[in-house]
């Protein structure tokens, strides 16, 4: 297989072409038609982050592989706008200008004396700091900043040159305090390590952590007074470890567990709580009720079914990729050690969100994706879930369109958790099209209140997110 043309290689790969191929142009567009009206009660931005090819790869690419591309649209005054552009980290700057000496994580690392391993794409999460956009990568990467206005590449971030090494894909902001709470996690070596950065950019804290052995955690989740890490038994195999290549496992001798640290504590006050094994990509919510600490997040299923060869040597990616997940709540009394997990739901859902002004302390409901059971990862719907009742309630693409993950945007002056609107870009896959769709928070299961119609088509990709209008720093003149 591997003395094959590239061309035939990239055809087996899923990720390349239809809905997640890569688009060619970086536009910024006004005026752009919608259907419906667009309220004037709320006024800010929906981004969305992932993986664009700037080339079409030339050997084996996995999705994580893309360069990353930032979507926004912003909506203020029933009026919308439409912006595109890569994100310029220090990789694709340097891969742009054929400088680049690392490749993507279907190959050996590469141990250059850079903070990364493979190729940093920037491509995973977005996330709203400081008046900024921080973009951010699957397999621990360097942070880079963009103007929210513009979404021109600003910087890529190292807090002042205090940061030690990475930030992982998925870190938290607190709305509370204006800091952003990361962690990180040493590819081939056991341990971890956690950072505190405050309102204003400045590296506050940060602590290590030592593991029983090499660990691939994608999340964690923060309260009031804690962080919330993780220790996965989805790990890299034993030959992967050897041949410092990218190749995991699920390793049915490992628990799954969750270690609850103060915020400002040093890595040994860190306290684990043993529950049944899983795999946890992305975490829903966490907060305090009296002595307990409460994590809700998607708990991952493996699909059960056989590496489907239609794939060729893109079958385990492929496979991986398929995620199945159930909406789990765990509790750790940290007075008692007693621990509780319970499923709450039974649809398969991923890439949660919540309103952003709660993260950190109780909330009641959560925005999810539905997907459906095929090959590769597109989401068919979006579901509102009630923490209080357990109940769903969906809103489903029309046929033959996907959507991404959802962002919850709050109506000025909101009365109540849900008031506000939850949108999503939706992708066509017959014409080609996009469209951002704006659904009532409180009445998901009916038509979109508006749809923005998209000059071009955004790809399938990964992680959004929401910011208002006031929180986002001016762009320069």
């Amino acid at each position: 297989m591997a003395s094959q043309p590239a061309l035939d290689l990239n055809s087996y790969n899923p990720y390349l072409r239809g809905p997640y191929r890569p688009v060619e142009r970086e536009l910024t567009l006004g005026d752009l038609p919608v259907t419906g009206e667009l309220p004037s009660d709320f006024s800010g931005a929906y981004f969305r982050n992932g993986p664009n090819p700037r080339v079409m790869p030339t050997g084996m690419h996995h999705w994580f592989d893309g360069d990353g591309m930032v979507h926004g649209v912003y909506l203020e005054d029933g009026q919308a706008r439409y912006a595109n552009r890569y994100v310029a980290s220090a990789d694709f700057e340097a891969d742009s200008s054929g400088q680049l000496k690392k490749g993507g994580i279907m190959y050996p690392a590469t141990f250059d004396g850079s903070p990364t391993t493979y190729k940093d794409t920037a491509n995973t999460d977005i996330l709203v700091h400081n008046g900024e956009l921080m973009a951010l990568w699957y397999v621990s990467g360097q942070p880079v900043r963009m103007n929210a206005r513009t979404l021109e590449t600003l910087r890529t971030e190292t807090f002042d040159g205090k940061l030690p090494k990475n930030v992982s894909a998925h870190s938290k902001v607190d709305p509370a305090t204006g800091e952003f709470l990361f962690f990180d996690y040493q590819l081939f070596e056991p341990r971890y390590s956690f950072g505190v950065v405050s309102s204003d950019n400045r590296l506050a804290h940060f602590t290590d952590i030592e593991l029983p052995g090499p660990r691939l955690p994608h999340d964690m989740a923060i309260t009031e007074n804690y962080a919330v890490l993780m220790d996965l038994p989805v790990v890299l195999t034993e030959q992967a470890l050897k041949a410092k290549r990218w190749n995991i496992h699920f390793d049915p001798k490992l628990n799954t567990r969750f270690g609850v640290l103060p915020r400002n504590g040093s890595g040994s006050d860190i306290r684990w709580f043993e529950f049944n094994s899983c795999y946890i990509y992305h975490v829903i919510n966490a907060w305090e009720e009296g002595d307990e600490v409460v994590m809700t997040a998607c708990r991952y299923l493996d699909n059960g079914r056989p590496l489907d060869d239609r794939f060729g040597p893109y079958a385990g990616m492929v496979d991986v990729l398929a995620l199945r997940a159930h909406i789990y709540v765990w509790r750790m009394n940290m007075k008692t050690g007693e621990t509780r997990e319970t499923q709450l739901d039974d649809t398969v859902s991923e890439f949660p969100v919540i309103n952003l002004g709660h993260t950190g302390k109780a909330s009641r409901y959560g925005y999810l994706a539905t997907i459906p059971d095929t090959s590769t990862q597109i989401f068919d719907g979006l579901m509102k879930f009630d923490f209080e009742t357990s109940i769903g309630e969906t809103y489903r693409f029309p046929l033959n369109c996907y959507g991404s993950e959802p962002a919850f945007a709050p109506r000025k002056d909101a009365q109540s958790e849900d008031d506000g609107y939850v949108v999503s870009i939706m992708t066509n896959t017959v014409d080609d099209t996009s469209a951002l769709v704006v659904l009532d928070a409180q009445d998901m299961g009916a038509r979109p209140v508006a749809q923005v119609h998209l000059p071009q088509r955004v790809p399938l990709g990964f992680h959004g997110t929401w910011a208002n209008t006031h929180e986002m720093a001016a762009a320069e003149a």
